[in-house]
């Protein structure tokens, strides 16, 4: 038996497709579902989703939103979602590095830009470990 995996954004599906296992970046950490699930509703963070549709895994930035997981359906519903195949690794990381610098020069004073710097960084980081870059913390 296998899970049929359907990931949402308000404007498009970014995946439709049964796969064995799926990895969710939850608020309270990974969170790996199998077939034959119990009935889960989970916030998601903004991170990094793998799906294995065969032998091979698969990364899907997802930008926070909800999962519910119910009969071996999984249901994504997210604000933002890009396949880690369609994102330019090097662009990613230039991105990502960017975000980083503009954190590092927020100051703590200004509590508005400090959490858009550091959003910023989390879905820079997000898109860059999906296009396959390894992100050092």
């Amino acid at each position: 038996m296998s899970l049929n995996v359907r990931v949402i954004t308000p404007d498009k599906t970014v995946w439709d497709a049964v796969v064995d296992e799926v990895i969710l970046p939850s608020t309270t950490g990974q969170l790996g579902i199998l077939t034959g699930h119990a009935p889960l509703l989970t916030a998601l963070d903004v991170g990094v989703m793998r799906v294995r549709p065969g032998k091979e895994w698969k990364a899907i930035a997802v930008m926070g939103g909800f999962a519910e997981v119910e009969d071996n359906v999984v249901k994504v519903l997210v604000n933002g979602a890009e396949l880690g195949e369609k994102i330019d690794q090097q662009t990613a990381k230039t991105e990502f590095e960017q975000s980083q610098q503009t954190l590092a020069s927020t100051s703590a004073d200004n509590r508005q830009a400090s959490i858009q710097a550091t959003q910023a960084v989390k879905r820079t980081r997000a898109r860059y470990q999906a296009a396959g870059g390894m992100v050092q913390l």
